[in-house]
């Protein structure tokens, strides 16, 4: 099981009260949701090994430079020395070191690789596994590494992780009308605001899904504009190619990569803290309470 972790704990957050406080009066409503989510998730599913996915670089240089916008609009304020902030609920960052240092107490594998995304350390997990996988995330970029004949699928969160929708290559299809390989190039042909892709100007995610069973992915696609003889629109054509220089860098920007120099890190679900001294003393601190207890029960059983 891998977890989103940043897409999880972001949904904590706003699920969860922000009356949820330490002993101190510090928020801890993302800490305690996370925790939470992690309990329901290892109780639904027992999973044999759980690794938490983050984020060492939310935006890295490389995709920057193929596409300048990407996530830009997320932007807060740049370092000329250092990489872009995250604009985030001011009452949310200072969770965050308190979400790793749990996690880390409890043993639970924490992975974030420089200069990559999240998803980019769950691709790779994903490209490695030797069994079944079950991503957890609020993120459809994800839906790309579905694989019915591998048994990887997405558990999207509809409301907390009580209901999750169960992300296979059918659901795709009859959403999309692509299977996990296809929806890659639907997402980088639709386009995708919310991670600032410009997208194709006129090609929708229903023009993108027809077109994709028409012509096969994005290589036949562009095939077909330089066939006469394919059935494309005028419109079509002249987009698709006008859009040739975006086309050509969009691919290793939405895709995620598989490839990642990942740490060797033990990534079998623990059935007890790593360091229990360390786990009392955050638990006293941020006053983690039942949402730690439910899950060291669960962890133990």
């Amino acid at each position: 099981m891998l977890l989103d972790t940043a897409s999880l704990y972001f949904r904590a957050y706003f699920g969860v009260p922000d009356s949820v406080k330490a002993p101190d009066g510090s928020p801890v409503n993302a800490v305690r949701g996370l925790l939470d989510f992690i309990d329901r998730l290892v109780k639904d599913h027992r999973p044999d090994q759980l690794v938490a996915c983050m984020d060492a670089d939310w935006r890295p240089a490389w995709r920057v430079e193929l596409i300048p916008s990407y996530k830009a609009h997320r932007v807060a304020a740049e370092r000329p020395a250092g990489p872009d902030v995250e604009e985030v609920p001011d009452t949310l960052s200072p969770q965050v070191p308190v979400i790793e240092a749990v996690l880390d107490a409890l043993g639970i594998a924490r992975v974030g690789v420089p200069e990559y995304e999240a998803d980019d350390v769950i691709g790779t997990f994903t490209a490695r596994a030797d069994g079944p996988v079950d991503i957890v995330t609020g993120d459809r970029d994800l839906y790309q590494l579905v694989d019915d004949a591998r048994g990887v699928r997405v558990l999207y969160p509809l409301k907390g992780v009580g209901t999750l929708q169960l992300t296979d290559e059918a659901l795709l299809r009859e959403k999309y009308g692509v299977d996990g390989r296809g929806y890659a190039d639907l997402a980088l042909l639709r386009g995708d605001p919310s991670d600032g892709l410009p997208g194709v100007p006129g090609v929708g995610e229903k023009t993108a899904a027809k077109l994709l069973a028409q012509f096969g992915d994005l290589a036949g696609i562009l095939a077909a504009v330089d066939d006469p003889g394919a059935k494309l629109t005028p419109a079509q054509r002249r987009r698709l190619d006008e859009a040739r220089p975006y086309l050509a860098v969009a691919p290793k920007v939405v895709r995620v990569a598989d490839d990642v120099p990942l740490p060797d890190v033990p990534t079998a679900l623990p059935h007890g803290p790593r360091d229990p001294r360390l786990l009392d003393e955050l638990a006293t601190r941020w006053g983690l309470g039942g949402s730690l207890q439910r899950l060291l029960t669960t962890l133990g059983a």
